[in-house]
């Protein structure tokens, strides 16, 4: 499971001109799946999600989390983030999971987050054409990939 983690002061998400997901200040997580991930995937990226500390303290150093400051999450599936580039210009996505898998991971990622999280999250459509739209804070962008644990 890869995410790529970007700070915001807001972000929305819109399907076909209809907004499906809106937050102020918080995270939008974009997440992709593989064929090879599991259940013990989605309980590690949801406990370093939730409390990893990105936001300012009073100080002005990144020590809270979005828990901490009762931030939002808007999260948006995302197959692309196993591209393969290594071969030509044209990129390959063999090692996405096919939708049949990555839509229960979501599904249950979403279930994740919130349980995590202490409140609902919103989200985009799995398998849309999404228009994202966000003011990144910082900037602060963070990529986490569940098969190499840092």
């Amino acid at each position: 499971m890869r995410v790529i983690i970007q700070r915001v002061n807001f972000a929305s998400c819109k399907v076909d001109g209809t907004v499906t997901g809106f937050i102020n200040k918080g995270l939008l997580v974009l997440a992709g799946w593989e064929e090879a991930d599991t259940d013990k995937d989605l309980e590690w990226m949801c406990g370093k999600i939730v409390r990893l500390r990105i936001f300012s303290d009073e100080k002005g150093l990144m020590n809270l989390s979005v828990q901490e400051i009762n931030g939002d999450i808007l999260l948006v599936s995302q197959f692309t983030l196993f591209a393969s580039t290594k071969k030509g210009n044209r990129p390959s996505f063999i090692r996405s999971a096919k939708p049949e898998l990555a839509m229960p991971l979501y599904d249950k990622f979403i279930l994740s987050l919130e349980k995590e999280l202490g409140k609902s999250i919103k989200t985009g459509i799995f398998g849309a054409d999404m228009k994202i739209n966000l003011e990144n804070d910082g900037p602060v962008t963070i990529f986490m990939d569940s098969k190499d644990k840092e």
